[in-house]
């Protein structure tokens, strides 16, 4: 019987139900059904289902009592100087060993390589000026900033919370990890979220900051982009980013290498590599440890609806930045700019451009702004990575 009694006591069921009555077992309860919550949206609306399962999962997985696969304890420790990343391997779970990938930032930078390797920036080559609509895009990581420190959130954790403005998961993971890793699940979690509703969130802020003759601006063609443009830019850009900004510099050389394997052509195989392979096999890593951040203690208190909150505001002020700003230069421009590609300059690439070109062409079905709106676009990415850089250098 002591032996049953002792296997009885071992099984989660005993656990959960005994956490009940000690230790507030039900916000186990809760965060696995909100665990549930997101896989349902991962499957069911495909919300950027190829992280969000996994941070479902990794979820699911750290909030099942006795499972012992993540060890929050240790990484308080850790982070107070009292262990070292020998103890993390010798008594840590599973998630603990994978979860160093995202405590070194690893896995966003090699995120950026596949990123880099998909990504075609000739449109912005084309047409440096939305380089601008990029940077106005970021309007909204700062203002959200100063509103989180304005709450009372420490400056580490407000900047974190603001780079959800960039609607750029790994770019939230890396300086979340740098500066306020405790929020790491509710921020991963936020920014994944909002970046999948971009279809959702952005429509109606475009139509009430334009007019419907704006709206309806159709823009002249890109010039076609030479090869040689195209192998000079990554170089050009790493150089210059690691001059001004060398905490951003992790990010935008990955991005900047996986670009130029593939606009040189000479690394076929690398690129096909970085786009398919490394990035399934870092998206896997990534969003399972990412999800075990995500424990009951870390994610069920006010905090966490702050910054649902926040991130909302940050995704709209990026949003409205983008536009407001190529308003501004139609007052400038011979060639004017339709306003809605302002709004692509969040670097959720290629969803945001797509928004764009849906709206435009409701509007007038004869225009195009797809590629148009991929300049601002792909600046975003470049634009979220300096802002995170920036944050870095301030509060890291």
């Amino acid at each position: 019987m002591d032996a049953i009694w002792n296997f009885i006591e071992q099984t989660g069921f005993y656990m959960l139900i005994n956490g009940f009555m000690a230790d507030g077992g039900w916000k186990y309860l809760v965060m696995i059904l909100v665990s549930f919550l997101l896989l349902w949206l991962a499957i069911k609306k495909q919300f950027e289902p190829l992280l969000l399962t996994g941070i479902a999962f990794g979820m699911l997985l750290t909030n099942l009592p006795g499972a012992e696969m993540y060890h929050s304890e240790l990484w308080t420790q850790f982070m107070a100087g009292e262990i070292g990343y020998g103890t993390i391997l010798h008594d840590g779970g599973l998630l603990d060993i994978l979860y160093i990938g995202v405590k070194t930032c690893v896995y966003p930078c090699l995120i950026f390589v596949g990123i880099g390797a998909m990504t075609d920036f000739g449109p912005l080559i084309s047409n440096p000026k939305s380089l601008l609509l990029g940077a106005a895009a970021q309007v909204g990581i700062f203002a959200t900033f100063i509103g989180c420190a304005y709450l009372g959130f420490p400056q580490e954790a407000a900047a974190s919370i603001g780079i959800i403005g960039g609607a750029d998961g790994p770019t939230a993971i890396y300086t979340t990890s740098k500066l306020f890793p405790e929020l790491l699940g509710p921020i991963a979690v936020a920014a994944y979220s909002y970046m999948a509703l971009v279809p959702v969130i952005q429509p109606p802020i475009m139509k009430l900051l334009t007019t419907k003759k704006e709206r309806q601006i159709v823009m002249k063609p890109l010039r076609q982009v030479s090869k040689t443009e195209k192998i000079i830019f990554p170089i050009a850009v790493t150089v210059f980013v690691a001059l001004l900004v060398p905490s951003a510099t992790p990010l935008v050389g990955c991005l900047m290498l996986g670009n130029l394997w593939k606009e040189s052509g000479v690394a076929e195989r690398l690129c096909k590599t970085a786009q398919n392979e490394l990035m399934n096999i870092v998206t896997i890593f990534l969003g399972i440890s990412v999800g075990a951040t995500a424990t009951a203690k870390n994610f069920l208190n006010l905090e966490t609806l702050k910054i649902l909150a926040m991130g909302v505001v940050a995704f709209g002020m990026g949003t409205a930045g983008g536009v407001l700003l190529a308003k501004f230069m139609n007052l400038f421009t011979k060639n004017k700019i339709n306003p809605l590609i302002g709004s692509a300059g969040v670097s959720a690439v290629p969803m945001a451009a797509r928004v764009s070109q849906t709206v435009g062409q409701k509007e007038n079905p004869s225009n195009f702004l797809l590629m148009h709106a991929m300049g601002p676009n792909v600046a975003g990415v470049i634009g979220s990575a300096i802002a995170a850089g920036v944050l870095i250098a301030l509060f890291g």
